[in-house]
Formats: C-alpha cells, sequence, structure tokens
C-alpha cells in the first residue's frame, strides 16, 4: 500500500520538525513549508493526500491557502492546526471546507488518531448511504447532496448527523452525543459541539425540509417534513 502523503504547512520550524518526524515515525511521507506560498507551490507540484495548516503564517494565512487549495481539489483532506480558538475563526475554517479544526497544542497521538479515522472511513469498501429529506447523506465518505451538489464535512459533523438522523423526530440527549463524537461532556466539547451543530445547519440551508432544533437543557432533534 501506498504511503499516506502529508503536507505540512506551517512557520513554527521547531515544533514542525517534532511533527514531521512524529508523522514519519508512524509510516506517512511528510513535506514541509515555511508559509503559505511555498505551501501553494509545494501543494501544486505534488498532490498531498492531507494538508495540515497553520493559520497564523507571513505572506499567505492558513485560510488563504485553505480557499485556493478547495479551488482546485475538493477531495483532498484539510486540517487545520491553529492557536485560532473562537467560534468566527472556528466556522470560517469549516465553511472553507476544511475537515477538522484543531486547536494548539495538542497531542500529536491525538493527531494521529484522527487522521487514522478520516482514511479507514476513505478506504472502507462499503458506502453507507442514507437519505434524510431531499438529502442523500454518505456517511463513510462524509458528504452530503442535495440537488445534484455534494459537499464534504468534517468527521465530526458527520458522526453527529449519523446519530441525528438514526433518530430522526426523536430528542437526542447532549450528553450522548458528547460522549459518543468527544468521548466526554465537557464544557469545551459543549462549545464545540455548539459549532457543529451551526455550521451543519448552515450546510443544510438549502434543503427546506430538514430542521435541526435545540431543545434547551434538553438535547437535539433533526425534523423532517
Amino acid at each position: 500500500m501506498e504511503k499516506i502523503r502529508i503536507l505540512l504547512v506551517d512557520d513554527d520550524r521547531q515544533n514542525s520538525e517534532f511533527l514531521e518526524k512524529f508523522l514519519e515515525a508512524e509510516g506517512y511521507e511528510v513535506a514541509y513549508a515555511e508559509n503559505g506560498h511555498k505551501g501553494w507551490e509545494a501543494f501544486s507540484a505534488d498532490k498531498p493526500d492531507l494538508v495540515l495548516l497553520d493559520v497564523n503564517m507571513p505572506e499567505m494565512n492558513g485560510f488563504d491557502l485553505a480557499r485556493l487549495i478547495r479551488e482546485q481539489d475538493r477531495d483532498v483532506l484539510i486540517f487545520f492546526l491553529t492557536d485560532r480558538t473562537e467560534k468566527d475563526d472556528r466556522l470560517k475554517g469549516f465553511d472553507l471546507k476544511g475537515n477538522d479544526y484543531i486547536p494548539k497544542p495538542f497531542y500529536p497521538e491525538e493527531l494521529i488518531a484522527k487522521i487514522k479515522e478520516r482514511f479507514e472511513h476513505r478506504q472502507s469498501a462499503t458506502s453507507t448511504r442514507m437519505t434524510i429529506g431531499q438529502t442523500v447523506f454518505d456517511s463513510n465518505l462524509s458528504t452530503i447532496e442535495i440537488d445534484g451538489v455534494v459537499q464534504h464535512i468534517s468527521a465530526r459533523q458527520s458522526e453527529i448527523l449519523t446519530i441525528l438522523a438514526l433518530n430522526i423526530g426523536q430528542t437526542v440527549e447532549r450528553e450522548n452525543i458528547l460522549k459518543s463524537v468527544w468521548g466526554n461532556d465537557s464544557y469545551a466539547n459543549s462549545l464545540a459541539l455548539n459549532v457543529q451543530i451551526t455550521y451543519l445547519r448552515k450546510l443544510l440551508a438549502a434543503d427546506t425540509t430538514i430542521t435541526i432544533v435545540s431543545l434547551k437543557k434538553r438535547g437535539i432533534v433533526l425534523e423532517v417534513k
């Protein structure tokens, strides 16, 4: 099996060298670029399977680079690795079709787990598709299709939507979603769930038959007309 090729774009050379060695020890092929412009050159020259992007970089920031990449390739995986953790930054990352948004500092093992999860989804031979209202949702590929337009969603968004879709019309307790997707129901993860629900509503807005309702102190329900 060919090695998974990763492009790491980050202006913090010291931490990048550590992460690069860690990824290579796990069997990944890693290329490094120290800013957005060099990252774009590296991406254009040798299309990677995954791009790890810092946001705050000189010359071209990670958001601008992600926009260029998505204009050329809608399938490559993009993970933002950044200390910009405000809600608006997270939403912008996902609006640019980022597949994950990982706050710094993080454990390298956490990143490895996320990478393995994404590529296990991609390598699965069986496609799990379900129809929700006028939307076709593929949980293996993490895609939604509305009126012939296919959009990629993050792994966590896919997990959340799967849980809600399997319980259409029923209230799913926030605690159950948090423990299933994040492993615990901490306050930080609860805020992250709010962000993901906001983004899912935006993604599904074109399907007027679907509504995601948040019930205060109770849970979340996916309603289909």
